[in-house]
């Protein structure tokens, strides 16, 4: 069963199914907020941090990346006490690191969705690699969900859902013309 046929109808699943899974995000708070979601996911199911969401967002400073990327012992000790996020060290430090990761790539690209831009289109396993050596705690299922789920790789809906062709129209990066390379 696909996620399209699964999510219908669902408290949870069914609105983040019908507006964000699979739009591309262009917004860097944005972005970085869905990695972390996705890394905080490991293990875990998916309607448990659809239901911790607005917890996270309250944790990490609605994920300010300057103030993330700043956090020291102290709010390391507040976050692992937090009963409203998933209160693991190695998540709760790759956060806070990969903050410190997408504000560097503002530096050299611009913004997070430059940087996946300038190495778009890779195929999974590609981004797999690049995500590994880029950022913490990511590997292929983490990475392959963010970028299902920001509009970097096909997949998120089948062709006949209609969310489909809502985000068919907004332009994702999956569906443009791959670039030529050059020779």
């Amino acid at each position: 069963m696909s996620y399209c046929s699964a999510a219908a109808g669902h408290p949870w699943h069914g609105p983040y199914h019908d507006t964000e899974y699979g739009f591309p995000l262009r917004d860097d708070t944005r972005l970085f907020e869905r990695l972390v979601l996705e890394i905080n996911q490991a293990g875990l199911s998916w309607l448990t941090i659809l239901k911790k969401k607005e917890n996270f967002r309250a944790a990490f400073d609605r994920f300010d990346l300057e103030r993330v990327a700043a956090y020291g012992r102290p709010e390391r000790a507040r976050l692992l006490r937090d009963p409203g996020i998933i209160r693991n060290r190695l998540k709760i430090d790759a956060t806070i690191d990969n903050a410190g990761r997408v504000l560097a790539l503002r530096d050299s690209h611009g913004s997070f969705a430059a940087w996946l831009d300038a190495h778009h289109p890779l195929g999974k396993d590609e981004w797999v690699k690049l995500f590994k050596t880029t950022f913490r705690f990511t590997g292929g299922e983490i990475t392959g969900e963010f970028l299902l789920s920001t509009g970097y790789l096909p997949g998120a809906h089948v062709p006949s859902c209609p969310i489909y062709k809502t985000i068919a129209r907004l332009d994702p990066p999956w569906m443009r013309p791959r670039r030529r390379q050059r020779k």
